[in-house]
């Protein structure tokens, strides 16, 4: 991605911490941090690959005694959360508050729904948001063909030369003008577009500041969270991952293909 390695003089992730939200109660998959993957909770798999990164700290922070219970002895620790939170970011704060965390804390937002996410790509989101200076910082892959581009649940990112978000979209950004008035059917050359990851690091102090902002204009527009945080003036800094991320689990068919893949079927 052009510009990210202005952000990416140092290599070490350093001390960081990693936070997983699990609400159990997820709308397209009922119960998703307990459903069955290789006959471990889905839970349970996300967090090793947090505790594989080398965080200082694992929590996952649910709603329900059930996944608490299913982490026992799992090396990780547990903040019981409200249940009416809005957000998994609104989650993480309140984890930050249990936890007691000073606010230079670098804290790693892992979705729980990640059970294939890379220890180096959590390393990654840790160093980069340190390198930077930025507010928050994430992650991309490059488009690979036009069904992603134009697909609304794949996240399109563009950022400037210094690698910071100019704004994320649903829709298919950058529009390359020429190219799709004589065909829309292939991806133009030129390497223009990249998907947006959904692992993000911040300092806690600035977690707690987000949480609390509230909701922007184009966050609601396009449903994306992180548009509160550039609506607001903040920086976001991205860099292409170093390891693909796998699709996460969000479905019925996500966890068969999930469970496929573990065993070597996908």
């Amino acid at each position: 991605m052009t510009g990210q390695h202005a952000h990416e003089k140092a290599k070490d992730a350093g001390d960081f911490v990693v936070v997983i939200p699990a609400r159990f109660d997820a709308s397209r998959l009922p119960g998703k941090p307990l459903r069955p993957l290789a006959g471990e909770p889905l839970v349970l798999h996300v967090a090793r690959r947090a505790l594989d990164a080398g965080a200082r700290e694992v929590w996952v922070a649910t709603d329900d005694d059930r996944v608490a219970s299913a982490l026992e002895g799992a090396g990780v620790r547990v903040a019981m959360t409200s249940r009416d939170h809005a957000s998994g970011t609104d989650r993480l704060a309140e984890c930050a508050t249990r936890a007691g965390w000073s606010d230079g804390t670098v804290v790693v937002n892992l979705q729980g729904d990640e059970p294939f996410a890379p220890a180096t790509g959590i390393r990654r989101v840790a160093s980069l948001l340190v390198a930077s200076g930025a507010d928050m910082a994430t992650l991309c892959a490059p488009v690979e063909d036009i069904e992603t581009l134009f697909d609304p649940n794949a996240v399109k990112v563009v950022a400037d030369q210094a690698g910071d978000a100019l704004y994320f979209s649903r829709a298919p950004l950058p529009w390359p003008r020429d190219a799709f008035q004589a065909d829309r059917t292939r991806l133009p050359p030129g390497g223009h577009w990249r998907r947006h990851i959904g692992i993000y690091a911040y300092r806690c102090g600035f977690l707690k500041r987000f949480a609390a902002l509230p909701p922007g204009r184009l966050e609601q527009v396009e449903s994306l969270e992180q548009l509160r945080a550039l609506e607001a003036g903040y920086r976001i800094a991205v860099a292409d991952t170093p390891a693909p991320f796998p699709p996460g689990v969000d479905t019925p068919d996500d966890l068969a293909r999930a469970e496929a893949r573990l065993s070597g079927q996908g």
